[in-house]
């Protein structure tokens, strides 16, 4: 069942990490509502966004003007500068950073008022969860073409889900259909001990007809090409007795 997101959030919620060095897109976050500024800022993280926050309108225009985001999300409601002002401020400015407006108020003039100053979507509280998502990846999409999670990083090597290219040290790295299908899969377990027979099904397909010996030898494969050292693997990791791990 979908998550509702209200004006508030349970207390167990702890305060968000510091932004990670990751190379996701860099989202602002400005809302003053404590819970669920750090509520959303954890979810949007764990989704691969680096996520910065501001409490104040004042704050938020003045990291939205300072630095580079590829979306901000404004609430209106906001102590001494609305959302309204902040993001007509932001366009006299010259930031055309798009702008995901949140508001509680339901009144079509509301809506309407923010799109003319300049906002580029509008989402009413109470939302579901994965209406914010979906809303927040098509704005960065269609301002960098790219979501979170199509470039992912480990060592020196550099994997393009989107445009299955693989490089490391920058230099492109040739791999097999399967060996991609292999190392995309290790990345959407990685820190998961996965069995043979789990990777066969996943990778090959349950009609398939190789043994787990390939999964072995596929994975011999990506740890040439992929590992400083093959034989001490860093990233993909033998748990003997049970399968394999990726690890980054």
């Amino acid at each position: 069942m979908a998550s509702t997101i209200a004006t508030s959030a349970p207390s167990e919620w702890l305060p968000a990490a510091a932004p990670s060095p990751s190379t996701g897109p860099r989202v602002l976050l400005v809302e003053d509502n404590q819970g669920l500024r750090l509520t959303l800022s954890d979810r949007l993280g764990s989704e691969g966004y680096q996520v910065q926050t501001a409490s104040t309108g004042e704050e938020g225009l003045t990291r939205a003007a300072a630095d580079a985001f590829d979306l901000v999300i404004l609430d209106v409601m906001l102590p001494h500068r609305n959302g309204f002002e902040v993001c007509r401020e932001m366009r006299e400015r010259g930031v055309q950073t798009p702008v995901l407006m949140l508001t509680a108020c339901r009144q079509v003039a509301d809506r309407v008022k923010g799109l003319k100053l300049g906002a580029d979507d509008y989402l009413t509280k109470p939302f579901e969860m994965a209406e914010l998502s979906a809303r927040v990846e098509a704005r960065v999409r269609s301002r960098t073409g790219r979501a979170p999670g199509d470039l992912c990083r480990f060592g020196t090597v550099e994997v393009d889900l989107r445009g299955t290219q693989v490089r490391r040290d920058g230099v492109p790295i040739a791999l097999s259909s399967k060996e991609f299908r292999l190392l995309r899969y290790f990345l959407s377990r990685r820190g998961v001990t996965i069995g043979r027979h789990e990777i066969l099904d996943e990778v090959w397909g349950r009609d398939a007809m190789p043994t787990a010996r390939t999964v072995d030898v596929h994975v011999a494969w990506l740890r040439r090409k992929l590992e400083p050292h093959p034989s001490r693997p860093r990233f993909i990791l033998t748990v003997h007795g049970h399968g394999y791990k990726f690890v980054a």
